[in-house]
């Protein structure tokens, strides 16, 4: 068996509001109770002190989810804590920002970003929980839930309307990456379910009945039953016998009420965002009737660590189907109920799939086109509003792995857009090149970080040439008027400074946290014109529309994965990377 990767947490102290291993009851079926408002108003905070306009309501600038008081390492239930605080960095800057450039500014534009939703098939026989001392990432117990907390972020966007320091209506979302979790048409559908509106039933095998882990007995995984006593309950984990069902039972979600784009992330594009999809003996495990629960032993189990993270360190792909194959124990395995919906889909089905949707509002394709689904290719240009542009690149690798990489065509593309959109920018030695086109504001946006594009493995039956992160980001830097690279997969919310020593060549790289992890952000962004040399991109976290104390499944969500046993508290990052102003010289002063 494999060991817990801390000391379990004790129980949980029946002094606190509500018992543990009591019997809660679920909301479930046509009530299911996923929207609500936070359980306290706090005062709200102001980005400036001449900023009269802020409207903080349904923001992390007004209420924030935080844990009751308890042990650290007790299970804890959430309640409204303070708003984070506004912070303002002028890192980019030469000079101190002027105080009244609230009074002067002007709105450009106005988003949202989503990302590492993780819409998950939980009962899939291609997932490995048993990994999960390895990767916190095999198995959270609140995996099930997925499609009920993704409903509950699209009612917190619908509701907010506008971007809350600007009150300009927002634009659009873009969700970076890793809308699916498995890499399954069923999740695909249940991602676009939830993104334009419509049912959702996230169940796969048998009918109304769970054949997931967390009925399989294995004192390894959460039992929300209680049939087990199983190292969650010892951690002071509820009994919850009705979620199962409910994560089962069909819901829908309204859609948003405004455009939205779609990039690529791993697990969009790799078995389990990992393995290549060209394996074939994998891709029928997930239409099979049985479901593998691990290898021969716990020994096997961390050989097969090191060999996959030596072959992505400096192997190649076969070595790490080698690694795979070789410790594959048949007798660890147990029968499930086969489902065709869990096929893969090919990257060309995925663009396909979202051209084939009639969205509430907006264009077909989510910014895919044809073009894209022919040749396969997932990277685009799109109007966020007038004169900002997005750049949706495809950072993806499909020789597998986690990390990512841009592929040479991918690169010179981008080049390309950008020199189009730029009356000025700096060749490769630095030396300030001029066109005759007017400037345009980007804003890039990828699943990858800078720090985690550096997998420069070839693609299957494909030699060409693959650039890493700091390639790319010095790319970028060339050009004044990209303003930010907005990416996820850390599930980190981290905002850095792409510096240099020409003010006018800096931009801003922003990461935001998961939706699948604690805690459970997204973020929005208004681009301003301060109309007095600098531009402004003024950053504001959101938490999905569920009661911190409520007991509808979304409510659940949330409260479970901050007790998740491989919970990082971390991700939330620090203050300046939360709401914070981000100031830039703006082209040409």
């Amino acid at each position: 068996m494999l060991h817990a990767p801390r000391t379990p947490a004790r129980r949980h102290d029946s002094s606190l509001a509500l018992p543990p291993l009591g019997r809660r009851t679920l909301l479930i079926g046509a009530g299911l109770a996923l929207g609500g408002t936070a359980a306290s108003t706090l005062p709200a905070q102001r980005a400036f002190a001449e900023d009269a306009g802020l409207d903080p309501a349904g923001t992390t600038l007004e209420a924030v989810a935080v844990p009751e008081a308890g042990e650290n390492d007790s299970y804890r239930r959430l309640t409204a804590g303070p708003g984070y605080a506004f912070e303002v960095r002028e890192d980019a800057l030469d000079h101190a920002a002027q105080a009244s450039r609230a009074d002067t500014r002007v709105p450009l534009a106005s988003f949202v970003q989503f990302t590492d939703l993780h819409v998950l098939d939980a009962q899939s026989p291609m997932r490995f929980e048993f990994l999960h001392d390895i990767t916190g990432s095999a198995f959270r117990p609140q995996e099930s839930l997925t499609t009920q907390g993704a409903v509950a972020l699209i009612e917190r966007v619908n509701e907010l309307r506008r971007g809350p320091h600007t009150g300009r209506d927002l634009d659009c979302v873009v969700t970076t990456g890793d809308n699916t979790d498995n890499h399954e048409h069923v999740e695909l559908d249940w991602f676009l379910a939830l993104m334009n509106g419509g049912e959702i039933t996230a169940n796969t095998g048998a009918d109304g009945t769970w054949e997931g882990v967390q009925t399989g007995g294995s004192t390894h995984y959460w039992h929300p039953g209680g049939e087990v006593e199983d190292r969650y309950a010892e951690a002071g984990f509820p009994q919850l016998p009705e979620l199962l069902a409910g994560a089962m039972t069909t819901h829908t979600s309204p859609g948003l009420d405004i455009p939205w784009f779609s990039v690529f992330g791993n697990h969009d594009d790799s078995i389990s965002g990992t393995l290549p999809t060209d394996w074939d003996f994998l891709r029928e495990m997930y239409t099979g009737s049985w479901k593998f629960t691990g290898f021969a032993s716990e020994t096997a189990n961390r050989q097969l660590e090191a060999q996959v993270r030596t072959a992505e360190a400096g192997g190649t792909g076969e070595a790490q189907r080698q690694a795979l194959s070789s410790s594959l124990d048949p007798e660890r395995k147990y029968e499930i109920t086969p489902d065709e919906r869990r096929e893969p889909f090919t990257p060309e089905e995925y663009i396909r799939a979202h051209l084939g949707q009639t969205p509430r509002v907006g264009a077909p394709g989510h910014g895919f086109t044809e073009e894209n689904a022919v040749e396969s290719t997932g990277y685009y240009t799109f109007e966020i509003a007038p004169g900002v542009v997005g750049i949706a690149l495809d950072s993806t690798n499909r020789a597998g792995f986690t990390q990512g990489s841009l592929g040479h065509a991918q690169y010179r593309w981008l080049e390309e857009t950008l020199e189009e959109g730029s009356s000025r920018y700096y060749d490769g030695i630095g030396r300030l090149q001029r066109t005759q086109s007017e400037d345009t504001y980007f804003v890039v946006f990828s699943h990858h970080t800078p720090d985690t594009m550096n997998n420069l493995l070839l693609e299957p039956g494909n030699g060409e040439l693959r650039h890493a992160g700091w390639d790319v980001e010095n790319l970028l830097g060339r050009f004044p008027n990209v303003l930010a690279w907005v990416n996820g997969h850390t599930h980190t919310n981290t905002i850095a400074l792409h510096g240099d020593d020409v003010a006018e060549r800096r931009y801003w790289k922003i990461t935001t946290a998961s939706h699948v992890y604690f805690p459970q952000q997204a973020r929005v962004l208004e681009v301003v014109d301060n109309r007095d040399g600098t531009l402004s991109l003024l950053s504001t976290l959101i938490e999905a529309k569920a009661p911190y104390q409520g007991e509808g499944l979304a409510s659940l969500y949330r409260e479970l994965s901050f007790n998740d046993l491989h919970a990082e508290r971390a991700q939330e990052g620090e203050g300046r990377d939360r709401n914070v102003e981000l100031l830039l010289a703006a082209p040409g002063h």
